[in-house]
């Protein structure tokens, strides 16, 4: 959710306030104000999604580090290491244990699923030269679980885009709904001045604010009276 949006939003929630603090009763009032309460309810429910969609992103990474740390430091290393000896003599079989650095996490994971199938069908020949049988069985989890955390970070991103996409065409009704409201407010109180002040400040995008001005005759700046 961007700075722009957000204050659209917060401006949105204290019309909102305002106009059930001063409930007007003419024909259509209501409707205008239920029709703004829906936008905000959407707004709320698209930046719930698009705030979930990067938590999810992050995760899957943070998860897909540690999972690719542990294939290349322990469990692709060792294949490697007993693929090498297996192939003692065999230079076709030794290029397939061999596997890349510093790839991108799907050519990693193409070339570490490669490796694994080149294994199991040479698994009694690599269990003989001194491998764990289970080494096998913990790649293809690991391998399984890595694959899970790249379509999660693609199911984020998804979530995030449509947010965000979606947020936009909202961005622009509550500018809409609150211009209806603000036509509705001035013919409805627009002779009290002192709720139109506070109509004003409600409305205001950048919300409520206090003047930082310090008072008259005050400041750097301020001509001092003769001595």
């Amino acid at each position: 959710m961007n700075a722009l949006f957000r204050r659209r939003l917060e401006m949105a929630v204290r019309v909102r306030d305002f106009v059930r603090a001063h409930k007007m009763d003419g024909v259509g009032d209501a409707e205008a104000l239920t029709r703004l309460e829906e936008v905000i309810t959407r707004a709320q429910a698209l930046v719930a999604q698009q705030l979930a969609g990067v938590m999810v992103a992050r995760s899957a990474t943070a998860q897909r580090a540690e999972i690719r740390r542990v294939l290349e430091a322990k469990l692709l290393r060792y294949l490697e290491a007993a693929g090498a000896i297996a192939a003692h003599g065999n230079v076709e079989l030794a290029v397939e244990f061999r596997f890349p650095r510093n790839v991108s996490h799907q050519a990693f994971l193409t070339t570490a699923r490669r490796m694994l199938e080149k294994a199991t069908a040479v698994k009694d020949q690599l269990v003989k030269e001194g491998m764990a049988a289970s080494l096998l069985d913990d790649l293809t989890t690991a391998l399984a679980e890595f694959e899970s955390t790249l379509e999660a970070s693609r199911t984020g991103r998804r979530e995030h885009v449509g947010a965000s996409a979606d947020l936009e065409a909202v961005s622009a009704e509550i500018i809409e709904r609150v211009r209806l409201l603000d036509g509705l407010v001035r013919y409805r109180l627009g002779d009290n001045a002192e709720l139109m002040g506070a109509w004003s400040s409600a409305r205001n995008v950048l919300g409520p604010f206090r003047s930082k001005l310090p008072p008259a005759g005050e400041g750097p700046n301020a001509v001092k009276p003769a001595a």
